[in-house]
């Protein structure tokens, strides 16, 4: 049966590279694109094309609904699984479904599917007891060359970072192992919307005061505890007002307006200075006939103002939504995307969407996402390109006022190597350039820094605790926290001094005219040039001392008492652990 809907080019060209891909390899892979994009139609055309049982699997009852009506669209019948649609069907060559209906519903699944779909894949983790991978263990015993594809318009979790390992356009993102394995296609939000495929976003800062969560204390997960968060917002309610005054006065010429608040007290608060009879409140707790109902009033746009907290960031699809009031603190990039997304679909007479960010979150939204958690509150994406194959790397780091990277946190090369000529069937190798690192002292190879082995030699690497530990038991050592360097040159000799943040110092010398001590100095301090950018074999102590600024100092510095001096004898460099680093809070 011939399609009602036509594929945009994007769409197509999604299929094609997940036909391609599942020819060649079983290997798990990924679809990136933005929200608003349509992925349910790339969803609809791959379980067109199916020939055997295919489950397309997520998180929300509103998504299996319209997965499976885009399916339908073509004339063909696909069953739903989810308990919260009050049906169980599973036996249909496609099935739509709940991870949560079907994860405790697994007996009911045991036939021979080939393939597995999971929309807003981002929710899969790692673990192995999770909803989505016991469900993909279960059909991978009925069939072990059982496909995994997943889409998503936000590839990354804030614990886990990228949920892939591999980028089709040759990139590798991290050394872990990840939920997928293949990213084979992926659209920017840019493309999308520079090609009238989405509505462009009006990114406005906030007129009034904003909320400042800066000094709350974050979780591993870059996120805010509720108390802290009531706690803060609680002393603000003249801030609250105030915005929300504006938001009132802003939404005069629009149609749709969307909340996102803090907390549940924080969104009730909010509503109550909103019209009443124009107003409806969602939260994790409302009824769920209940919300339905609002939703439906508010698509219906016999309500103007929906406000919420965290469940309707996926799965909501209101067209008519042209202003986004942001009233909450996230270090996601993929939930402000999600949020932002909520109000980028075309609709008739739609010009623009109105975003304002009440709540200082500075995230770029075109951005590219460099899917760690940031280090710091100043920190932005850079392009660092690598010394050994050149690829452009987007790290986290900071830059001049020119825009010079000065400080980059990146650890490894992420680019791919192609298989050397005449190697069939062999996967492209990750770059093995290393910018901060951990050499091996048995074989000198380079290791991540938090590796314990060496994965060279396999043998066990000194930990930096460990030896930080055990040289502050000992009376004959010195142990200081490096705020910095200075250099001194004298013919071939330089001199270095460190200095701990206490002031004490620790020197010593290496003499460029022996070819030993220059290899020492260029291992040490060459190699970690300009942040590793640049490394550097230098060949005279003058020339050292020319380019000083860019020198590395390390992090700890490790001496050992002779009579009359003392002598350094290990310098941690990229330290990470439990000991603080110099003028660290």
């Amino acid at each position: 049966m011939n399609a009602p809907f036509k594929l945009r080019p994007y769409q197509r060209e999604a299929v094609d590279a997940t036909l391609a891909h599942f020819r060649k390899t079983d290997e798990s892979a990924v679809i990136v694109l933005p929200t608003g994009a349509g992925k349910s139609l790339v969803i609809a055309e791959l379980a067109r094309l199916a020939k055997r049982k295919i489950l397309v699997v997520t998180h929300v009852k509103e998504l299996v609904e319209q997965n499976q009506a885009k399916y339908q669209s073509y004339g063909l019948t696909g069953g739903i699984f989810s308990a919260g649609l009050k049906r169980k069907e599973s036996h249909h060559q496609v099935t739509f479904a709940s991870v949560q209906s079907v994860s405790a519903n697994l007996d009911q699944f045991r036939d021979e599917y080939s393939l597995v779909i999971i929309d807003e894949c981002h929710r899969v983790s790692g673990e192995e007891t999770s909803q989505y991978q016991r469900i993909i263990e279960l059909l991978r015993q009925q069939n072990d060359s059982l496909k995994v594809l997943g889409l998503t318009a936000t590839p990354y979790r804030l614990a886990m970072g990228w949920i892939y390992r591999y980028h089709y356009r040759g990139f590798v993102r991290g050394e872990d192992d990840k939920p997928f394995q293949h990213c084979i296609y992926e659209l920017p939000l840019s493309y999308m919307i520079n090609r009238g495929y989405l509505t462009r976003p009006e990114l406005v800062n906030a007129a009034v005061a904003q909320y400042d969560f800066s000094a709350l204390p974050q979780d591993r997960f870059g996120e805010y505890a509720e108390r802290d968060v009531n706690q803060l917002l609680s002393k603000h309610k003249r801030v609250t007002r105030a915005i929300i005054e504006q938001v009132v006065e802003l939404a005069a010429e629009r149609q749709g307006v969307m909340i996102f608040a803090a907390t549940v007290e924080h969104a009730r608060e909010v509503a109550g200075y909103l019209p009443e009879h124009e107003t409806a409140l969602i939260t994790g707790a409302t009824d769920l006939k209940d919300r339905d109902l609002l939703i439906q009033r508010f698509k219906q746009r016999q309500l103007k103002y929906l406000v919420n907290v965290s469940v309707l960031t996926t799965g909501f699809d209101a067209p008519h939504v042209d202003f986004i009031a942001i009233l909450r603190p996230t270090q996601s990039v993929s939930l402000y995307q999600q949020i932002v997304g909520r109000g980028l679909r075309l609709d008739e007479g739609k010009q623009d969407c109105l975003v304002i960010d009440y709540a200082g979150n500075h995230v770029n939204l075109h951005h590219p996402e460099v899917g760690e958690p940031k280090p710091n509150p100043d920190s932005e994406p850079v392009q660092v390109f690598c010394p050994g194959c050149g690829f452009a790397n987007i790290f986290w780091g900071k830059t001049d006022g020119e825009g010079l990277v000065i400080e980059h946190y990146g650890r490894r090369c992420q680019g791919l190597l192609e298989p050397v000529d005449g190697v069939q069937d062999e996967r492209p190798q990750q770059c093995d350039y290393r910018f901060r690192f951990k050499e091996c002292p048995h074989c000198g190879a380079e290791n991540d820094i938090a590796a314990r082995n060496c994965h060279q030699c396999h043998k066990a690497i000194i930990d930096p605790d460990d030896q930080l530990r055990d040289a502050l038991k000992l009376k004959d050592a010195m142990v200081i926290r490096c705020a910095g360097i200075s250099l001194v040159a004298d013919g071939s000799k330089l001199k270095i001094t460190y200095h701990g943040e206490d002031g004490e110092e620790l020197g010593e010398s290496f003499d460029f005219s022996k070819p030993g001590q220059r290899a020492v100095f260029n291992k040490l301090f060459g190699r970690r040039f300009a942040n590793s950018q640049a490394p550097k074999a230098f060949s005279s102590a003058d020339e050292v001392l020319e380019l000083e600024a860019l020198l590395p100092a390390p992090d700890f510095v490790i001496a050992r008492k002779q009579k009359h001096y003392w002598q350094v004898q290990e310098r941690v460099f990229d330290y990470q652990g439990q000991f603080r680093k110099a003028n660290e809070v």
